[in-house]
């Protein structure tokens, strides 16, 4: 279906586009594409094509829910999966693996034209060697392919970075509105079906993109929506997205271990009332900024020591401890021993009467190979982790005897549990994030009922809140230090709260995005 598109000059001075569409009785053509990641710049970590674990055609449905076969916004649409993908936070991204998945959507969405409108997944913190601003760099390659007629509908996570030529390119564009991001799913379908309703109702394009930077540069273990100020700040976003004339609203924190100068917190408001959409995007912006000194942690902090030694005088069990600074679900490599070591050291746990530990995890590709030579109850002796990120511990060696093997995951592909002393080390062939209760009981291991349980993540997603009994976020080094005023940024843009502390007010009034093709 193709529509003819009209801009409006109507009385009030303001423009809209309307688009009718060319014949009613056919399915708009709605094309899929769309990479996601966390690239830290601070990580030595590099992340090949391999890790988005890219999908194409029919495949694409399996990651929508709300677009499984017999599903309303499935049946509204004639649908045209290019490819997606979708990887583990890491390092930035290979020119050579970008280029390549690049290529391949590229020329899948050739084989389809025309569309009516496109729906483009992204997470909008993705780092490529020698390119910035690579989501916007994909969209504008997108544009050349499908033309500038066909609406773009971007679906992002608040955590990513929305530069102008994004914003420029994209006709509607959303993001997520809690942290932890228990609304992903709710996100992408409001992305879609603001698509869908966009062409259904003849509106086309929205007339209006209000954008406002907002040089904040927070992480999102400060900024999470679970408490004041984010919980605050956030619950502004739905009512202002529900007004007449407004299309969708959004708030984006930004990704706060890149050193690029998109990097810093965005709002942005679409919509065809030209004052409501730049009214509403100043008032969230102006309430982020008059907050900005109410972000805290959201969870105490503490040195590694000071985080075990509470640990093990709690009574509180589980007693979880996040390992922060090599978050493999914010961008670290994954491999830092440091946390490790210093597990290994404590005399509390180097015999089995100590308090019960799990950490989760460390990469250790040969202690696995070990690990299924001799099999369940058999002693292995090798050297794991700090492979990739070897800047603040070596590689360690782990002595101990293998509890689990349990092979086929997608991400680890072989995970083993290491009993040393009364520690339960998970050992991986390759690095995966531990979010989930089932990522431990599946190997045998009960962190419900054991002493200390050490991971290494951020803030605790929501399976392992819920899960906990008390929490510490350990300070510990890595690719994604939470103490940001100690890493070296040279490149974003300055001034910049917090490392400008006593900066002037910023001008926080809406810049108008041109459209799509203007």
């Amino acid at each position: 279906m193709r529509r003819l598109c009209l801009l409006l000059l109507v009385v009030s001075g303001g423009a809209v586009w309307q688009c009718k569409p060319s014949d009613s009785g056919k399915r708009p053509r709605i094309a899929i594409a769309g990479l996601s990641i966390e690239s830290s710049t601070f990580s030595p970590a590099l992340t090949q094509e391999e890790a988005f674990h890219a999908k194409t055609g029919d495949t694409v449905f399996t990651s929508y829910p709300f677009l499984a076969t017999d599903s309303l916004d499935r049946k509204r649409a004639t649908w045209f999966p290019a490819l997606t993908g979708r990887a583990i936070p890491g390092g930035a991204v290979t020119r050579e693996a970008y280029e390549s998945l690049m290529k391949q959507t590229l020329e899948r969405l050739r084989k389809n034209l025309p569309y009516d409108g496109l729906f483009f997944d992204i997470h909008g913190a993705m780092s490529v060697v020698g390119l910035d601003d690579p989501e916007g760099d994909m969209i504008v390659r997108i544009r050349e392919v499908v033309g500038n007629e066909t609406i773009i509908s971007t679906s992002m996570d608040l955590h990513g970075n929305v530069s102008w030529q994004l914003a420029q390119n994209s006709d509607l564009i959303t993001c997520y509105r809690m942290a932890p991001h228990e609304d992903a799913m709710q996100s992408d379908k409001r992305a879609v079906d603001l698509l869908l309703s966009r062409i259904e109702n003849g509106k086309g394009k929205p007339a209006y993109k209000a954008y406002i930077e907002v040089p904040i540069l927070l992480p999102g273990e400060k900024t999470s929506t679970r408490v004041d100020p984010g919980k605050s700040l956030y619950a502004q976003v739905a009512p202002a997205a529900a007004q007449e004339g407004i299309s969708d609203a959004a708030i984006w924190i930004g990704y706060a271990w890149a050193d690029e100068p998109r990097n810093h917190a965005v709002v942005m408001v679409t919509g065809d009332d030209e004052k409501k959409v730049t009214s509403t995007a100043e008032a969230l912006a102006n309430h982020f900024w008059k907050v900005r000194n109410e972000f805290e942690f959201i969870a105490p902090v503490a040195s590694l020591k000071e985080a075990l030694d509470k640990a093990v005088a709690s009574d509180k069990h589980p007693f979880l401890i996040s390992d922060m600074g090599d978050n493999p679900t914010a961008g670290g490599a994954g491999d830092v021993t440091w946390t490790l070591n210093e597990l290994l050291l404590r005399p509390a746990f180097k015999t089995e009467k100590g308090p019960s530990v799990i950490y989760a995890s460390i990469p250790g590709p040969k202690l696995v190979v070990q690990a299924l030579q001799v099999g369940v109850g058999g002693k292995v002796e090798e050297y794991v982790g700090a492979a990739i990120d070897s800047r603040f511990a070596p590689p360690v060696k782990l002595k101990g005897t293998v509890q689990s093997i349990v092979q086929g995951d997608e991400h680890a592909e072989t995970e083993v549990v290491v009993k040393s002393g009364s520690v339960n080390v998970i050992v991986t062939a390759k690095r995966k994030p531990y979010h989930k209760e089932t990522d431990f009981t599946r190997l045998r291991l009960d962190p419900r009922n054991t002493d200390i349980v050490v991971v290494k993540i951020g803030y605790l997603v929501p399976e392992l809140y819920d899960m906990r009994a008390d929490w510490v976020m350990a300070l510990t080094p890595g690719g994604v230090d939470q103490d940001l005023e100690r890493l070296p940024f040279q490149r974003i843009k300055r001034p910049m709260f917090p490392f400008d502390k006593n900066m002037p007010d910023p001008d926080l009034k809406a810049k108008l995005v041109p459209l799509s093709g203007k």
